[in-house]
Order: C-alpha cells, then sequence, then structure tokens
C-alpha cells in the first residue's frame, strides 16, 4: 500500500534553507559545479551547522510526537543536489535527529514541477526560480534569507511554533498594493475604505494558514503548538478589510500587528517568529538579521533569475 500524503502539512525544503551551506554555495559560485561536487563529496561525513530554516523544520517535525498527530507532518528534502553529493545532507539530517527520509534531488534541474506531485504546502528554498515556478503553481513559496543565519538560536526558544504573515501579496493578492503602488496612499485607503465589506481575494499563502488553522482546532486554544500572526503596513481605516476578509475565510489569527509604516524588524523579534513571509526585500532583509525570514516574489517585481544555486 503507498504511502498518502493526503490531510497532512507537507514541507518542501532545500538543503540551503535547512543548513548553512553559504561556504560551499560560494565554491559553486566561483569555481563552478565540478568543484561544488568534490568539495562535497570529500567533506560527506562533517556534519552541517543549522541553516535559516533549521528551527522551523524540527519544531514542525515535533508536531508529530503530540498525541493523535503522528506523521501530521512531512518534510521533503527537494533539492537540485545530485544523490551522489546528498549524502553529507543525509548525514546532518541523522546527526540531528530529524524525521527526515523522503528527497526530490533534481542534479541541477528545476524542482517547481514535483511540488504538486508531492502535494506540497510549502516550499523554502534559496534559488528563486524554483521559487516563482513554485508560486505559479499554486504553492506556497519563498526564498529563504541567509543574512542572519548566524545569530538564530536553533533551539525552539518559545516552546511554541510561530509564524508570522505579511498581508498584502502574502495571505492576500497584491490588487490593493497596485492602486497604493499607482495612486498613493490616499486612493489605497480610500478603496479599503470603500470595500471594507468586500474579502480580498486570496493571496499565495491563504491555503497555508487554512491548513494551519484547520490543524489548530484540533487543540484548546491555550496548548495549541502553532500560533501566528499577521504583521502587516497597513493601519485604520485599512484594517478593517483584513479583518473581515479573515473572518469570512473562518481562519484564525492568533496576533495581528497594524503597524502602518513601524520597521516590522523589532515586532517580530518580540514575538519570536520562527519564520517571517514578506513579499518586500525591504522588510524581510532588516527582518533576517534577528529572525529567519523569506521573501515572496510578488507580481509587482520582475525577478531576477539567479545562477543556479547549489541548494
Amino acid at each position: 500500500m503507498s504511502y498518502n500524503l493526503e490531510n497532512r502539512l507537507v514541507i518542501g525544503v532545500s538543503s540551503r534553507a535547512l543548513f548553512d551551506l553559504s561556504y560551499e554555495n560560494e565554491i559553486f559560485e566561483k569555481e563552478g559545479v565540478d568543484a561544488y561536487c568534490k568539495y562535497q563529496v570529500e567533506h560527506e561525513n562533517e556534519v552541517l551547522k543549522p541553516g535559516p530554516g533549521f528551527c522551523l523544520i524540527k519544531s514542525l517535525l515535533a508536531i508529530n510526537k503530540l498525541p493523535n498527530q503522528e506523521g501530521r507532518v512531512e518534510v521533503i528534502i527537494m533539492s537540485r543536489n545530485s544523490a551522489d553529493t546528498s549524502l553529507r545532507v543525509f548525514k546532518s539530517i541523522e546527526h540531528y535527529g530529524l524525521d527526515i527520509t523522503r528527497a526530490a534531488l533534481a542534479s541541477g534541474g528545476s524542482l517547481a514541477p514535483y511540488l504538486n506531485a508531492f502535494k506540497t504546502d510549502l516550499f523554502l528554498s534559496a534559488y528563486e526560480d524554483d521559487v516563482v515556478g513554485a508560486l505559479e503553481s499554486g504553492v506556497a513559496a519563498g526564498i529563504i534569507c541567509s543574512d542572519g543565519i548566524h545569530t538564530y538560536d536553533p533551539e525552539n526558544r518559545k516552546g511554541q511554533i510561530r509564524i508570522a504573515f505579511d498581508g498584502d501579496a502574502v495571505l492576500f493578492t497584491d490588487e490593493s498594493e497596485k492602486i497604493y503602488q499607482k495612486d498613493g496612499l490616499e486612493a489605497f485607503e480610500e478603496n479599503e475604505r470603500n470595500n471594507a465589506g468586500n474579502p480580498l481575494k486570496a493571496g499565495p499563502f491563504a491555503k497555508l494558514l487554512k491548513t494551519i488553522s484547520d490543524l489548530q482546532r484540533e487543540f484548546p486554544p491555550e496548548n495549541t503548538p502553532i500560533r501566528t500572526a499577521l504583521v502587516t503596513s497597513r493601519s485604520a481605516p485599512a484594517h478593517e478589510r483584513v479583518i473581515r476578509t479573515l473572518r469570512a475565510w473562518k481562519v484564525r489569527i492568533d496576533e495581528a500587528f497594524f503597524l502602518g509604516g513601524i520597521s516590522k524588524k523589532e515586532v517580530l523579534e518580540a514575538f519570536g517568529a520562527q519564520i517571517f513571509f514578506d513579499d518586500q526585500a525591504v522588510h524581510t532583509n532588516p527582518a533576517s538579521e534577528v529572525v529567519p525570514s523569506a521573501r515572496v516574489p510578488s507580481s509587482l517585481e520582475k525577478p531576477e533569475r539567479r545562477k543556479k544555486a547549489a541548494g
């Protein structure tokens, strides 16, 4: 009987999102794929240090140890590495006791075509093309920031998984953001005031939020393993439409911060986010100094295609 991925929270994570491969990727970029492969094989018995997504993945896997939650979370390594260069990653997974047994290793090819085959709910990668491809396939995905790797506590500081989302272009579509970009703040606020009773359309992370909300309902509020937050630059009067949208979706957001232009960095640090998703580098870059962060490319930008990354 085949293993069924339905009704599970499936996370696809690249090796560079899970582990610190910054030095190895530098070899790849400066010396090429052959030098990178040679280095990985020669050092395959050296354990990799935790990367920006490590704490989140470790905490999500811990859900499987809760009563009646066995197998609820499935984490799959999805990497552009080849099978031959992946042994170091698997040895590191074993070293840290992570229950990850499945992998998709594309040997430099795109991973996007395989995400729906694995029923992926969230994909974390350092490679922009794969993230864009995932989003175009309807899968929530983010480009993991690596600037703050060495400042993150690899242990779960809060004893609870904490996930923070931006609003427009992440939980919701970027339609309202386009009005702001084109016509300014006053036009944006007028549009949101006039449409306060009309729910915003679902963005790339709406389905993920609904999946998390369904999982939360299985626990008493005080014992839920996941706590969520909305951290948005919106403020009154643009807050009402957001609240009514979440109410219409019947989803749960535990904390909401309508910052109106205040820096998100300090709020995210206080919340203790193990991951923060935002569509703008102006927010994810400073946030990544204190919490793991991932940028969600939106239709408002033309993503620059990076050359193929190692992880």
